[in-house]
């Protein structure tokens, strides 16, 4: 099967504890990602670990429903996993500090995709690296400027 393993990063001059907190927060994702058209929470916030966050998004023309879980949720990571769809997702946040008003941000999406999918794997990860790309520059821009 096709694996979908896409990582970018980003160098933002805040301190890590400002870019996690804002970062992880659903409510700002339409702020920063590109694609992101809505984000409806299913559980209560504030984030935790179980809590379920429907997205809508607008990827390669088509829009999408699905909603993703915490799993992973600590001062230097967030990883969040869908198993619906087409495409099961599995997205995550690491923050490093550089310095301590400098964090090191890497997105990285993974997955396996199915049915027609499949056939769109090389493109699918070539416009991921470039939305993902587009979405730390868009969050860098946001946190630096508050």
């Amino acid at each position: 099967m096709s694996r979908v393993d896409v990582s970018t990063e980003i160098i933002i001059d805040c301190p890590l504890e400002k870019v996690a907190h804002y970062s992880a927060n659903p409510d700002n994702v339409p702020d920063w990602y590109v694609n992101i058209q809505s984000v409806e929470w299913r559980t209560s916030p504030p984030v935790e670990i179980g809590s379920q966050i429907a997205f809508v998004a607008n990827f390669l023309g088509r829009k999408m429903a699905y909603t993703y879980e915490i799993v992973t949720l600590t001062n230097e990571s967030l990883v969040m996993r869908t198993a619906e769809g087409p495409f099961p997702m599995e997205t995550s946040y690491t923050w490093q500090a550089i310095s301590d008003s400098s964090t090191r941000m890497i997105l990285r999406n993974r997955g396996e995709p199915s049915g027609f999918s499949v056939l769109m794997t090389p493109l699918m990860k070539l416009m991921m690296r470039r939305a993902n790309q587009k979405d730390l520059q868009r969050l860098k821009q946001v946190l630096e400027v508050q």
